[in-house]
């Protein structure tokens, strides 16, 4: 029998999720080093940007939705808690609600990227990917939306919280 057939499929999702996640950390730290941090954020939200579209028709095609079309905020939540099911491991602290209508609020003490900023030591400059990428998602569904605040920079570093809401126009 072999670790794949002897994983549950959430273990397998955390191990798969974080291979990722060391990959691209690993990413980043090399052009960090090879280049400076203001190349890294610029290359790092150039691969985000590129990579959502297919993620997006990924994630949409698993749905079994190939023409899914989100028109409502019902289909954007549906859309984002599916994607987040497979794509957010346990490990990423950071929690996403829907306190009401049109609008996702996020909250994390605690960010992996952040950590990893710090340890490589550019979290001063830092430009947060993460959101970056949720917006990408959103702007490849076609959703029109406003951050509150507004973010480029880690709000870890400039805050010390990182704490916000995404605002949907329905």
């Amino acid at each position: 029998m072999t670790l794949f057939d002897q994983l549950s499929k959430r273990e397998l999702k955390e191990l798969l999720v974080k291979c990722w996640m060391t990959h691209d950390g690993s990413w980043f730290y090399n052009c960090v080093k090879e280049f400076d941090i203001e190349t890294a954020n610029k290359l790092n939200k150039a691969s985000i940007k590129s990579l959502s579209p297919i993620e997006v028709q990924r994630i949409i095609k698993a749905l079994g939705e190939e023409n899914l079309k989100i028109e409502t905020f019902d289909q954007l939540k549906e859309f984002i808690t599916n994607g987040f099911s497979i794509l957010k491991g346990d490990f990423m602290k950071f929690e996403y609600t829907f306190p009401k209508h049109n609008v996702m609020h996020w909250e994390t003490k605690k960010c992996f990227a952040y950590e990893g900023m710090k340890r490589i030591g550019v979290k001063e400059k830092y430009e947060c990917g993460l959101l970056y990428r949720v917006r990408c998602w959103l702007d490849n569904v076609g959703v029109k939306y406003k951050l509150e605040p507004e973010i480029n920079d880690c709000v870890l570093y400039t805050q010390d919280k990182c704490v916000g809401d995404i605002i949907f126009e329905f």
